[in-house]
């Protein structure tokens, strides 16, 4: 969808240019904005190593670990139907602490990781159809995969991830010549802690909406 809508306001911006006589102009926009993009790419490719790498450090330290355990009782809360101690909570825990830092690139390896297990652990259940028979043992071939309740919450408390360290933005603003660019972590943590809470809320509410459903 995003590929229709980016190309329909390229081709809308060339016709228009084109009907305005101001083609000229749109080249040099074009031009403009690669050789930025390119630009930014290389910056964001330093920031993003840097970051990484930061994070590798914490997990061999066990910094990531001791983040995790601490968090664990809020994990507990939002998945427990997950058994103690299985590698989905793991992966998750990890995947949510990386977000909370504010370390997107860091998180995604984990939240696949995370989704992965999840499914896994629904396999472990007979819970999950397969559209694939021989991957499913046997089932019908053509049935589509259901995601489980924790796959669901797991999602949208990624989309909603409470960040401290809003790194991207603060990259974002440096590179483009602003005078105090970590001035966007205050509004960050407050408007991701309240996405962050109401996530928590649907997700309680769709678990009590689902339990209680007429049978």
């Amino acid at each position: 969808m995003m590929n229709y809508i980016w190309g329909g306001m390229l081709i809308v911006g060339i016709v228009y240019g084109m009907i305005t006589g101001n083609m000229q102009a749109v080249t040099d926009a074009v031009i403009s904005s690669s050789k930025e993009a390119v630009t930014l790419g290389i910056s964001m490719l330093g920031i993003v190593a840097f970051w990484n790498g930061l994070m590798e450090v914490a997990q061999e330290a066990g910094i990531i670990r001791g983040l995790a355990e601490i968090i664990a009782p809020v994990m507990r809360f939002l998945f427990p139907q997950i058994p103690q101690g299985h590698r989905a909570m793991d992966a998750m825990s990890t995947n949510f602490v990386a977000n909370i830092l504010g370390l997107g690139w860091a998180a995604t390896p984990a939240g696949l990781r995370a989704m992965s297990d999840l499914e896994q652990l629904e396999r472990e259940r007979g819970n999950m159809e397969y559209a694939d028979a021989e991957t499913a043992g046997g089932l019908q071939a053509g049935k589509a995969r259901t995601a489980s309740n924790e796959m669901c919450t797991f999602l949208v408390m990624n989309i909603s991830s409470l960040q401290l360290i809003p790194v991207n933005i603060i990259a974002y603003r440096s590179q483009y010549g602003s005078a105090n660019p970590t001035a966007v972590i205050m509004p960050a943590i407050v408007a991701t802690a309240a996405s962050t809470v109401v996530a928590v809320i649907y997700c309680k509410g769709m678990d009590w909406k689902k339990k209680n459903k007429p049978r």
